[in-house]
């Protein structure tokens, strides 16, 4: 589970509600100074929200980028229906489509994780309303066999147990601390996950496990720049499958020190830094 360091989003980024032609969705929109050089559209991974980018927001601002954090259908402060079917990968895409539609702009789409595949997903439906793709943690197929094991444990429980019991059992488990002492926004993280629909974490999750390799099709989208950027270490897909990934799409590869499989997190100013530098290229 990804943790912000903090749930208030920095003074450049506006709360509000982005309404598109698939329905309205909770959004962090964050603008520069001046006017925008580009817009940004950024989705979360598998159990996380728009507040997983709020690090890198002013970072963003200060380079001249609009940007809009999405909470995807189902999760956290967007409503999502009850059903699976409401949650297959192509019915995300679509949402893709339509916030792009609804911003006005081109723009720079990146995703986080589960994130990066559903705006994989976007781009091969239609690649029009994209500047450049940035797959941020996000590999090329199904997740590592150790966290598919963990999907389908969460998995199961949800489909036996509420919400709330899941989150006191995965606190069990892993207690929020920072290196076993503090905790990190423990009531900010109960909240964000109770708000989540297990529908949509059963679907998603069931998708991370599935996941086609379609790196062959995204390398014949074209002309798009394209960009691969992860931690120095990430346990839901090896570095070297990240690696080949990039080769394969002839993309931008980038490796942020100390960081693992949320570099928007664990180093945001680094990552803003060379997210930024990778936009700037391509007006």
């Amino acid at each position: 589970m990804s943790r912000p360091s903090s749930f208030v989003p920095p003074s450049c980024a506006q709360a509000r509600t982005l309404s598109t032609r698939r329905g309205r969705f909770a959004v962090l929109d964050s603008r520069p100074a001046g006017e925008p050089q580009g817009t940004v559209l950024l989705l979360p991974g598998y159990t996380g929200s728009k507040e997983d980018f709020n690090s890198m927001l002013e970072a963003f601002a200060d380079a001249g980028y609009r940007a809009l954090a999405v909470d995807g259908r189902g999760q956290y402060e967007t409503e999502g229906p009850d059903t699976q079917e409401a949650y297959t990968q192509g019915e995300l895409a679509a949402d893709v489509l339509a916030q792009a539609e609804a911003v006005g702009t081109p723009v720079h789409l990146l995703g986080h994780s589960l994130g990066g595949q559903i705006a994989r997903a976007a781009v091969l439906l239609d690649r029009s309303p994209f500047r450049t793709l940035t797959l941020m943690s996000s590999g090329p197929a199904q997740v590592a066999p150790a966290q598919r094991e963990r999907v389908k444990l969460l998995s199961d429980a949800l489909a036996t147990m509420s919400m709330a019991q899941v989150w006191e059992a995965m606190r069990a488990m892993d207690p929020l601390t920072d290196n076993g002492v503090t905790p990190v926004d423990g009531e900010d993280l109960r909240r964000r996950w109770l708000r989540t629909s297990p529908a949509q974490l059963i679907a998603t999750g069931r998708q991370l496990s599935v996941e086609p390799d379609r790196v062959a099709e995204l390398a014949a989208v074209q002309p798009l720049p394209k960009h691969v950027l992860s931690g120095e270490r990430d346990d839901t897909w090896p570095l070297p499958l990240l690696d080949a990934m990039a080769e394969r799409l002839k993309a931008r590869r980038t490796v942020i020190a100390g960081a693992q499989h949320s570099p928007n997190t664990d180093r945001p100013l680094e990552t803003a830094a060379a997210l930024t530098d990778f936009w700037d290229g391509h007006y």
